[in-house]
């Protein structure tokens, strides 16, 4: 699998590629339905929408700890998106997707512990050609 530095993947992410397909096409429908731009939250509600009418289970808002020795900051992070228990989808509506959102995706599969991320930029259209970044995890990590 050809990845990066950062650990973003080129094209499918293996065993979660068919999730991350329907994530995609779920992420344009919403970008063609409602135009770009809109606020991250309603993208996050249409995109929990459409996969919570699919069947798929979908948690918003999750929050997710860092330990650190024996200190727990409980709160540390808040992913936008969980979808099925093993896919981070983090959401933006930037000019850009930057280094610093890339490293955010990391930092949250790092230590929520889960294996694949999409990174989905709702300003950028076709939200499918310029707007997503996707990422696996080794099991080494």
């Amino acid at each position: 699998m050809d990845t990066n530095e950062l650990g973003e993947v080129a094209g499918e992410i293996g065993p979660y590629a068919e999730l991350t397909r329907s994530v995609i096409g779920a992420g344009i429908e919403v970008q063609r339905r409602l135009g770009p731009w809109l606020l991250e939250s309603a993208c996050e509600a249409g995109l929990a929408y459409e996969f919570e009418q699919s069947g798929h289970t979908v948690e918003r808002q999750v929050s997710v700890p860092i330990r650190y020795r024996g200190l727990v900051v409980p709160n540390a992070f808040r992913l936008d998106l969980l979808i099925d228990g093993v896919l981070v989808v983090e959401l933006k509506v930037a000019e850009a997707i930057t280094k610093e959102h890339e490293a955010q995706v990391l930092s949250y599969l790092r230590f929520s512990e889960k294996p694949a991320g999409l990174l989905m930029n709702f300003a950028l259209q076709p939200l499918a050609k310029c707007g997503i970044r996707r990422f696996l995890m080794s099991s080494s990590s």
